[in-house]
């Protein structure tokens, strides 16, 4: 009877058996599948919620399938920070689940506001003792703007971080600074190019001015010559590249036929200039209401804004005079220090001369 049984129900009991062979198998052959070879060793984790853990992964290249989502839940969440990931040395199951456990030393760098490229590459490069061209390199591959990718302020990174992470990570945090920033002061979302637009003008501002409060006054400048076709003639849009920090001459003026000539040119310059804060970005959105056509630098090192160019005139000649009493001045001091020097030198041969006396005197 069981024979019987069996015979008539055999390609059934056949294929049951398969099934449960094959369920029984497929965890051991998911648990040998590769983490992604593109994967990013060092990463910043934020273990908010299985959500932003899974998030933070994806980001950094790491495909997470519903059973890895799994094997995060069934444990408790990684903190947030920095994680070392032996992507080759483990399991997937053990690797999801015991993400908590490859965290690794984090350090602070600082992100200056108004460095270029080129001067963010080689402090970065001198402090974390990495390969410039390296992170050179990877600022080029994975820039957007030129400049004006990375937002200026604090960032912890983990110590054993390579080029590519970190300027990844940089990038990463300050496009998500941009995202915000975009979501809460726009209806529609703003193409490249006006995000361009904007960062240049943000990145002029922050040339500048560092002063929050002038900020927005610079800011209806730009605005205000735009809009009555001026030519912007600002100092700061030549500080460019490898001209950064540098005095504008009238030589650089004449000579520069960049579109960073304002002088020259008309609109904008091509590119954002330098690294940015959040409060240049701002004002750059929300100019200050004012008729400011001109602004000019004070002893005290603030700004004076006006409308006409009489007014302005007047205001340069009161900087030019503060600007000649102070080198005389300065040359006065010079001249003292030189005097005293010379006092200086002549007492200790005095002195010297004294002495040999008094030893002719002993002998």
């Amino acid at each position: 009877m069981f024979k019987k049984i069996f015979s008539e129900h055999y390609i059934a009991i056949v294929r049951f058996v398969e099934i449960t062979l094959f369920l029984l198998m497929l965890p051991l052959l998911y648990n040998f599948v590769p983490i992604d070879k593109n994967a990013h060793p060092v990463l910043y984790i934020d273990g908010s919620s299985t959500d932003t853990v899974i998030t933070s992964l994806e980001k950094n290249n790491y495909t997470v399938t519903f059973v890895d989502k799994m094997m995060i839940q069934a444990d408790h969440l990684p903190k947030s920070g920095w994680y070392s990931l032996d992507k080759d040395n483990s399991g997937r199951f053990s690797f999801f689940k015991n993400i908590y456990k490859y965290r690794t030393e984090s350090m602070k760098i600082v992100i200056f506001a108004g460095e270029t490229a080129k001067e963010l590459i080689e402090r970065l490069a001198n402090d974390m003792k990495m390969d410039r061209e390296k992170l050179y390199q990877a600022y080029q591959k994975q820039s957007h703007f030129k400049e004006a990718d990375i937002f200026a302020g604090n960032y912890i990174v983990a110590r054993k971080i390579n080029e590519e992470n970190l300027i990844f990570y940089l990038f990463d945090q300050s496009k998500e600074i941009l995202e915000l920033f975009i979501e809460k002061n726009f209806r529609n979302r703003p193409d490249d190019f006006e995000q361009k637009v904007l960062l240049t003008m943000a990145s002029i501002i922050q040339k500048e001015s560092n002063s929050v409060d002038e900020m927005p006054l610079i800011s209806s400048v730009i605005y205000n010559r735009l809009k009555k076709n001026m030519k912007l003639q600002m100092d700061a849009t030549l500080n460019y590249g490898i001209y950064s920090h540098k005095i504008v001459t009238p030589e650089r003026i004449k000579t520069d036929n960049t579109f960073y000539n304002t002088y020259k040119y008309k609109g904008l310059p091509l590119h954002p200039l330098s690294t940015i804060t959040i409060d240049a970005l701002h004002a750059a959105m929300f100019p200050a209401k004012t008729k400011h056509i001109f602004f000019m630098l004070k002893p005290d090192g603030s700004h004076e804004f006006c409308e006409t160019y009489e007014k302005h005139l007047e205001n340069i000649k009161v900087f030019r005079a503060y600007q000649k009493k102070r080198a005389e001045e300065k040359e006065k001091k010079k001249m003292e220090e030189e005097r005293k020097r010379l006092r200086d030198i002549n007492t200790s041969e005095d002195n010297i001369t004294c002495l040999k006396k008094d030893l002719k005197k002993e002998l």
